[in-house]
């Protein structure tokens, strides 16, 4: 009786992420709970981490913010005055404690989206701006992954290619 009441919560969430991908496919509920899961373990590996903001990044890039239900959004990116930088959300929910992390491939460089997690700021990593949703300012860290592996193309995590920069 324990281990179902263990086990309930966590296919409750696959149920509901069984239904936010391609088609509700079970293939993308998993790829929903894993991808986020694989880019955040990337945190504890000093190589991956962003120690400066990069460059290129485009005006806008899809987010999801992870918390209790997904949802999906968009943010708006610029530069404040120290060169860091600065991120306006646009979407449905955003937490009121958390951090962004920009997700980067490592091959292209390319910037493919933010995750907005609702939990605690990695430690010991530098913030390398801001992301502002309603009311709440979080830090921005960024950090580098295969892309290909923590993807599924036919279930984008972010829902679809990133912006090319302008």
């Amino acid at each position: 009786m324990h281990l179902a009441k263990r086990l309930l919560p966590l296919l409750l969430l696959v149920a509901a992420a069984c239904t936010r991908g391609n088609s509700g496919s079970p293939t993308c509920g998993i790829a929903l709970l894993a991808g986020p899961g694989l880019i955040t373990s990337q945190q504890s590996n000093a190589r991956a981490v962003l120690t400066d903001p990069p460059r290129g990044i485009p005006d806008s890039l899809p987010a999801l913010v992870i918390q209790q239900k997904n949802d999906r959004g968009a943010v708006i990116a610029g530069r404040d005055a120290e060169g860091k930088i600065s991120m306006q959300f646009r979407g449905p929910s955003f937490p009121s404690r958390g951090y962004g992390l920009l997700v980067v491939d490592d091959t292209s460089q390319r910037a493919m989206g933010v995750m907005i997690l609702d939990q605690e700021e990695p430690l010991n990593h530098p913030a390398i701006g801001t992301i502002i949703g309603g009311g709440t300012t979080l830090n921005l860290y960024g950090v580098r992954v295969d892309w290909v592996s923590v993807n599924n193309p036919r279930c984008p995590l972010f829902g679809g290619p990133a912006s090319q920069t302008t």
